[in-house]
């Protein structure tokens, strides 16, 4: 097993507003970049096929991706490139009338697969993914504040969590990746991920005999080794799914490495902060 060398902070060197800041001003920054996509597109984040409905075709015998523009009467949302060989791509389509499979056969491509889905199912199926996210957050927030019964603690937990899906969310509104069935389990993850390394923090702080710097080194040991293995694990399947061109798994994979990496911050740096606060002055005031 891999083991890394967590290196001890001095936390008494910084104040509990020089830990908040970085993560507020980070939280921040997502929340506007969120806020301006959904002015201009009337959505927070972009949506896929399974959300909005519309046609996946994974087509072979490309030469030139970009003469696929001229192919079809209907617009194209995206291409991307899938597979080893160099020449299939993925094409989606808006919802259309259009049989855009036949038309490509018609030109000479080779369809590997075709994918449709109607704009009401699509739209049925943005509902109960919003509602899963609501219901696996809206869960995990009624068992933090049942375990811990206390105010600071338990909103310490809640928002690194909300902060560790809103600023992967602002990411991939920057970063062109569309909100699909595959990456809201991404994000449903994260949910987990930083819901274990919180409690995890809080229970050395708040649970175990220690100084609360001692206590939250045993955290750090701990939590940082997992979170790190994990990054390195989803980065070399981001790196491995894109060089032999899997769909979908690049995008799952760079989310929760983005996510994995903020949890890192807001746990050790906003949880840390809030917790310090509580049980030396909310406390003992």
């Amino acid at each position: 097993m891999v083991e890394f060398d967590v290196p001890e902070v001095d936390y008494s060197r910084y104040s509990n507003r020089q830990l908040v800041a970085v993560p507020l001003v980070l939280l921040a920054l997502a929340l506007v970049v969120i806020a301006g996509f959904l002015v201009l597109t009337g959505k927070p984040v972009a949506l896929g096929v399974a959300f909005t409905g519309g046609t996946e075709l994974r087509v072979g015998n490309v030469s030139d991706p970009g003469s696929l523009d001229t192919v079809f009467d209907t617009e194209i949302e995206s291409v991307a490139p899938v597979g080893q060989t160099g020449d299939q791509y993925l094409v989606t389509f808006p919802p259309t009338d259009e049989d855009v499979a036949g038309k490509a056969r018609d030109e000479g491509y080779a369809v590997e697969q075709a994918q449709e889905r109607a704009a009401s199912f699509g739209a049925q199926s943005q509902r109960q993914a919003l509602l899963g996210i609501g219901v696996a957050f809206l869960g995990m927030s009624v068992l933090v504040f049942a375990l811990f019964r206390t105010f600071i603690p338990s909103i310490a937990v809640v928002a690194s969590a909300f902060s560790d899906i809103v600023i992967p969310v602002a990411l991939m509104n920057l970063l062109g990746i569309e909100l699909t069935l595959g990456t809201v389990a991404a994000l449903l993850m994260l949910i987990g991920y930083s819901v274990d390394s919180d409690l995890l923090l809080n229970n050395h702080i708040l649970r175990r005999r220690g100084d609360f710097y001692e206590s939250t080194y045993r955290a750090m040991r701990t939590g940082v080794t997992m979170t790190l293995t994990s990054i390195a694990a989803m980065a070399v399947m981001t790196l491995t799914s894109s060089l032999l061109g899997i769909p979908l798994l690049p995008e799952v994979g760079l989310i929760l490495v983005f996510g994995l990496s903020v949890d890192l911050m807001n746990t050790y740096m906003l949880n840390v902060s809030l917790l310090r606060y509580y049980k030396y002055e909310a406390v003992g005031s």
